[in-house]
C-alpha cells in the first residue's frame, strides 16, 4: 500500500511543467509563491502539533533548513529548465536524481555497490547525456534548460538524502513545513539580491502557485517525504522515472514532440534506473 501511494504521488509532481508553462512569472517568484502556499496550508497541521516543533534538536534544524534550501534553488533550477527545453527532456533529466543519490551514498554513507548496480547506473548515465545533448523537434536550443534540469536533479538528490535522514525523527507535517519555509526563504533572498520584482504578475501565477503547492508539493512531494520513513532512497528516486511518461502526454498538450534521440535515450535511463532499483532492493 505505501508504494501504491509513492507511486500516485509521481502523477501529482508530473504536471509541474503544465503550470510552469502556463504562468508567466519569473521562475524565482513562482516558486517563492509555490513555497509559501504550501506552507501555509501546512500550518494547521504543525500548529496542532506545535509540541514537536519546539522538539527539534539543532541538528534536526540545520539539516531540515539545508534540505529547504536544496529544494527552493532544485525549484528554480527546474522551472528555468522547463522554460528553455522541453517538457519530457526537463523531466527525465531531473528525474536523474537518483545517479546522484547514488553518489551521495558513496561519498558520505560509505555504501558498498554491487556489480549490477554499477553496471545500472552506468547505462542511465549514457541515457541521461544523450537526452542532455538532444535538440528538440523544431530545431530550437535546449543545452542551457538541460543542464539547467541536470542541476535540478543533483539538488532534489540532496534534498532527498537529507530527508531520509531527517524522516526518522521527526514527522512528515513539521519537516515539510519547516523546509518548505526554508525553501521560500532561499528564492526570496536570490530574487531580492538579483533585483527580480516581487509583485505584479497577475492572478494567473497565484493560481498555477496554488495548483503546484497542492498538486505537485502537497500530493506529490510531500508523499515521497512521507516514503522516506517506510522505503528507500533508491525506491523513491526510482520510482520518479515514471514521471516522463505522464510528461510526455502533457507535453503533447503544448505540441512537443520528442526527438527520437530523447526517446532512445529516455528509454535508456528507465531502464537503467530501473535495474538499479532492482539491484539495491535485492541487496538491502
Amino acid at each position: 500500500m505505501k508504494r501504491l501511494i509513492v507511486l500516485l504521488g509521481v502523477v501529482g509532481i508530473s504536471t509541474s511543467a503544465i503550470w510552469v508553462r502556463w504562468s508567466t512569472a519569473p521562475s524565482l517568484v513562482l516558486v517563492l509563491y509555490r513555497m509559501s502556499l504550501a506552507a501555509l496550508l501546512l500550518l494547521p497541521a504543525v500548529v496542532r502539533n506545535r509540541e514537536e516543533l519546539k522538539k527539534l534538536t539543532r541538528r534536526d534544524w540545520l539539516m531540515t533548513m539545508a534540505a529547504g534550501c536544496c529544494l527552493g534553488l532544485h525549484f528554480a533550477s527546474f522551472f528555468e529548465g522547463v522554460r528553455n527545453t522541453t517538457i519530457v527532456a526537463s523531466s527525465l533529466l531531473s528525474d536523474t536524481e537518483v545517479l546522484f543519490v547514488a553518489a551521495g551514498s558513496i561519498l558520505f554513507l560509505g555504501r558498498k555497490f554491487s556489480r549490477r548496480s554499477w553496471v545500472a547506473l552506468f547505462i542511465a548515465l549514457v541515457g541521461a547525456i544523450m537526452v542532455a545533448l538532444a535538440g528538440s523537434s523544431d530545431g530550437t536550443p535546449t543545452l542551457w534548460g538541460n543542464a539547467l534540469s541536470l542541476l535540478s536533479a543533483l539538488l532534489l538528490g540532496m534534498y532527498t538524502m537529507i530527508g531520509s535522514e531527517c524522516r526518522q525523527r521527526v514527522s512528515n507535517a513539521t519537516y515539510t513545513f519547516v523546509a518548505y519555509c526554508f525553501a521560500a526563504a532561499t528564492v526570496l533572498v536570490v530574487a531580492v539580491g538579483s533585483g527580480t520584482s516581487l509583485g505584479g504578475y497577475g492572478a494567473v501565477n497565484w493560481l498555477t502557485a496554488l495548483a503546484m503547492a497542492v498538486v505537485c508539493t502537497l500530493l506529490g512531494h510531500s508523499i515521497f517525504t512521507w516514503g522516506l520513513k517506510y522505503l528507500s532512497p533508491a525506491y523513491i528516486s526510482m520510482v520518479k522515472l515514471l514521471d516522463p511518461l505522464f510528461a510526455a502526454v502533457w507535453g503533447l498538450f503544448f505540441h512537443e514532440m520528442p526527438t527520437a534521440l530523447v526517446l532512445v535515450g529516455g528509454v535508456i535511463v528507465v531502464a537503467g534506473v530501473a535495474l538499479y532499483g532492482r539491484a539495491t532492493e535485492e541487496s538491502a
